[in-house]
């Protein structure tokens, strides 16, 4: 077994020694008190047997009695350490004999008086939890601790995870989901939203704009395609009346496309879209040609590109944003979290729900866990060294267990005056 580790800093070890110090000493005040009984009774006995006054009887008993009351309890306190005298007498030595035992009880001790429900839950409601913790975030200085915190725990994470498994995971979860849901009915039913709501004028309006312009601003090129499809045998000048007479036509219909909101060829694509969102959702071949077009999409390099440099794109801005104190995403927040702290002094619903949280997660920890978390208390004490681990508890408190024998010398020569006054008495 491994024993007890003893501390190698300069104050620890500074500690210890006083405490060695002290318990010496007080093992030589306990001791006196015996030798000083011992002298007593020895000089009674004398002077009784020199026929010396009846009140030295008293006395005599009396310290016979401190002498006996001083030897059981060194007896007492020295068996819990060690065998006294070497001599190993049942029961004795029984920190060093029961280590285990100890462990196991104080394991047992812990579970039962701090690591139950209710005392967990008593415990939280009294410290008030939700309160302390928005007084202490509140402050912009604690804020900002916490925030460099998270910074610091983001960096570590990012650093950590490589950019291979990373993107091995976003593409299984990302893409793969992607690709196996059909995107048909989904597309068909959010179109079909957007034409409820009438939100696809805006880009019928900024199409039919665009196309207006076009033809305003390219006469020469539908002059040419006029021409270049006028049959040969026909005349220039007619080609180019023909030509100025259909971007007339064109011009004055992409006018009052544009003007007119209810122009038939607005209602036609408006049906046409219609028809299109329900086909998606209904029509087998129209959903047939969504997953054609989803694959071709997904498998495009291009695409492909996209998705294997997300994380790298996303990894460089996060470590970019959490080692610049002055980060927008670093102010944010710390904004939020002093924010957090405010709400949850000024807010009873969000304090008590945050209350109730951690109460409910403290509670299933112990009620899950107890067992492992008393399981630390009994293995650390099993690996610890017997002789060792009863000379550090016996440091601990071995100077206030000299006070039991000091004690007993004193009670023990009371009882024994008592006794003898009252056989006195009596006989």
């Amino acid at each position: 077994m491994a024993p007890v580790g003893r501390s190698t800093r300069p104050d620890a070890q500074q500690r210890e020694e006083a405490k060695r110090r002290d318990l010496r000493r007080m093992k030589l005040v306990a001791l006196s008190f015996l030798i000083g009984a011992t002298l007593i009774f020895l000089g009674t006995s004398w002077a009784q047997s020199k026929g010396a006054p009846a009140w030295v009887g008293y006395v005599r008993a009396a310290a016979e009695a401190g002498m006996v009351g001083a030897l059981a309890d060194w007896f007492a306190v020295t068996a819990l350490f060690r065998h006294p005298l070497g001599l190993k007498i049942p029961h004795t030595a029984i920190i060093p004999n029961k280590k285990d035992v100890l462990g196991n009880s104080l394991g047992d001790f812990v579970g039962a008086n701090f690591l139950s429900e209710p005392v967990v839950r008593d415990k939280l409601r009294r410290v008030e939890t939700s309160r302390r913790v928005g007084e202490w975030l509140a402050r912009p200085e604690n804020a900002e601790r916490v925030t460099a915190e998270v910074a610091t725990v983001v960096r570590g994470a990012v650093t950590v995870l490589r950019d291979e498994d990373v993107q091995a995971v976003m593409e299984q979860a990302v893409v793969r989901q992607v690709v196996d849901k059909e995107w048909g009915p989904p597309l068909g039913r959010l179109l079909q939203q957007v034409l409820t709501d009438g939100a696809h004028y805006r880009l019928v309006d900024l199409v039919v704009d665009r196309a207006y312009e076009w033809v305003r601003e390219n006469h020469d090129t539908v002059l040419r395609v006029v021409s270049d499809r006028a049959p040969s045998w026909s005349p220039r000048f007619v080609d180019t009346m023909l030509a100025d007479k259909v971007y007339g036509e064109v011009l004055s219909f992409a006018w009052a496309v544009k003007t007119d909101v209810n122009h038939p060829m607005r209602l036609a694509v408006d049906r046409f879209l219609a028809e299109f969102a329900q086909d998606l959702q209904d029509d087998p071949e129209t959903m047939a040609r969504a997953e054609t077009v989803k694959r071709q999409l997904v498998e495009h390099p291009e695409v492909r590109k996209v998705i294997d440099s997300a994380w790298s794109t996303a990894k460089e801005m996060l470590l970019a944003a959490a080692e610049d104190p002055s980060s927008e995403l670093r102010r944010r927040v710390c904004a939020g979290l002093a924010s957090f702290g405010r709400r949850l002094q000024d807010d009873p619903a969000l304090a008590q729900k945050v209350d109730g949280w951690v109460e409910g997660a403290a509670t299933y920890v112990v009620t899950r866990y107890s067992r492992e978390i008393t399981t630390i208390i009994t293995d650390t004490v099993e690996r610890w060294d017997a002789e060792e681990t009863s000379r550090k508890i016996e440091l601990q408190v071995g100077r206030d267990l000299q006070f039991i024998r000091i004690n007993g010398t004193v009670v023990g020569a009371l009882a024994g005056l008592a006794i003898y006054s009252v056989a006195q008495a009596l006989f």
